[in-house]
């Protein structure tokens, strides 16, 4: 199989720094897995780099990780850093991506692992120790698009501007109604405000 532990380490072969090496052939596995799961490169390689600040931060490989290693990165990174909710769920879901990976008796890392050190990985991202992505949408209210609700309240809103200015028997509820149509006819046809 792709990122099959026999296919990036040979039988009987002496390692000269066995523990990163190890590592690094992990990682290419988890690549050569998700490619041949016809993810986009771009995909692979931020996974690929989470992993990687994991284990840099934590100072361990694979399979020395514990949960609360990824609680306390995932705290610092919210707290120090500030990082948004879905980059943190991001960063939470490539580190369990890989020990999914890691832990698949199909790719024999956890055999590997055991055999050479002694230990092997283990899944360290679980439901507890991770927010739950329970939102429609979680980007920040200036950035994301409108809900159904707010673009009918947007709509209505227009339509009542022309009638409020039109009753009054003043000039500018043509161009209010222009406006109108023209927020209508863009949501309509998709047009984006760029």
């Amino acid at each position: 199989m792709p990122g099959a532990a026999t296919l990036h380490l040979a039988d009987g072969v002496a390692l000269l720094r066995p523990e990163e090496q190890v590592f690094t052939a992990m990682l290419g596995g988890f690549a050569n897995q998700q490619l041949a799961r016809n993810l986009a490169r771009s995909t692979v390689e931020g996974r690929e780099n989470t992993v990687k600040a994991f284990a840099a931060y934590v100072n361990a490989f694979p399979w020395q990780w514990t949960p609360a290693m990824v609680d306390e990165w995932l705290g610092d990174l919210r707290s120090l850093r500030d990082l948004k909710r879905s980059t943190i769920r991001s960063y939470s879901e490539a580190v369990r991506a890989f020990c999914h990976f890691a832990t698949d008796p199909l790719y024999e890392w956890a055999s590997t692992c055991e055999e050479r050190f002694g230990s092997h990985p283990v899944q360290v991202v679980h439901e507890w120790n991770t927010a739950v992505h329970v939102q429609d949408n979680e980007a920040d209210a200036k950035k994301r698009a409108f809900t159904k609700a707010e673009l009918h309240a947007f709509f209505a809103h227009c339509d009542d501007e022309v009638a409020r200015i039109r009753a009054f028997g003043r000039k500018g509820w043509l161009p209010a109604f222009r406006d109108a149509t023209l927020f209508k006819t863009a949501y309509a046809f998709g047009t984006r405000r760029n």
